[in-house]
């Protein structure tokens, strides 16, 4: 019956009969669904984004691994040619050492292979020994300055002190007058002390302090030890409190140069 109701509906429409009644039913059928069907789509398409997106996950979670791989070696070899301009660096500034005293000593280039640091203790252990001629109580430097001296001599490596060490002590002049007065270690982290300057010495920030070959010089003359930071006298002191901080860059030791020079007995 439905069928046959079909056919006859379709005829009449294809004769005219009954196109306006036909028509008007088709359009007034297609306002009344047109809600729901933009209603049934509103709800269906997140649930089909959801599953497209479900699908292609996989793929987008491997290609963000990718992405990230690439990166993370991309930082690496930035990090590694970093690393290595900052060791050709170190090792050029090594090459000729601006102190005249010390430029014509022998000196033995020696890489850093180990660190011990402490409240109170800080030492490096450096790849030459005795085998490479190096002796107890030789001075260690960068191209800054004074890093420290030789305290223990293995075959192929030895221990060094750092004047930040709070057993380090070094004689050192202050100025052009030739003043001198010593610098004590504070510890790892801590300022060196400078002991022993008078009230009536001119000092002032970034003021270079050398070594000095006389009383507790253990060192060459002219090698940089420190620079001052900050100094106060008060009225009645006999000598000020000074402070100031390593010449060499001891945060970031590489490769250094031990001068081959014997400390006085």
């Amino acid at each position: 019956m439905l069928v046959l109701l079909s056919i006859a509906i379709i005829t009449l429409d294809f004769r005219g009969d009954l196109r306006g009644t036909i028509t008007s039913a088709r359009r007034s059928a297609g306002d009344a669904v047109a809600p729901l069907d933009r209603a049934v789509d509103d709800v269906l398409r997140p649930v089909g984004s959801f599953l497209e997106g479900a699908i292609d996950y996989g793929s987008l979670q491997q290609q963000n691994a990718k992405l990230r791989f690439e990166l993370a070696r991309r930082e690496a070899a930035a990090e590694q040619l970093q690393s290595v301009r900052q060791r050709l660096h170190m090792l050029s500034a090594l090459e000729k050492l601006p102190w005249a005293d010390v430029a014509a000593l022998p000196t033995v280039a020696a890489e850093v292979i180990g660190q011990n640091a402490s409240n109170f203790e800080a030492t490096v252990v450096l790849d030459k020994g005795s085998t490479q001629g190096v002796g107890v109580g030789m001075p260690v430097v960068d191209g800054a300055g004074l890093v420290g001296h030789v305290i223990q001599v293995d075959s192929g490596q030895c221990t060094v002190q750092l004047v930040t060490d709070v057993r380090s002590v070094v004689s050192v002049t202050v100025g052009t007058s030739g003043t001198l007065a010593t610098v004590v270690g504070g510890g790892p982290g801590n300022p060196l002390q400078v002991q022993y300057v008078a009230p009536t010495v001119h000092l002032r920030r970034g003021m270079v302090l050398a070594s000095s070959s006389e009383k507790l010089g253990a060192y060459p003359a002219g090698i940089p030890v420190a620079r001052v930071t900050t100094f106060h006298a008060s009225a009645s002191a006999t000598t000020q409190t000074v402070r100031a901080r390593p010449a060499a860059d001891l945060s970031n030791l590489s490769f250094v140069d031990i001068v081959q020079v014997e400390p006085p007995g």
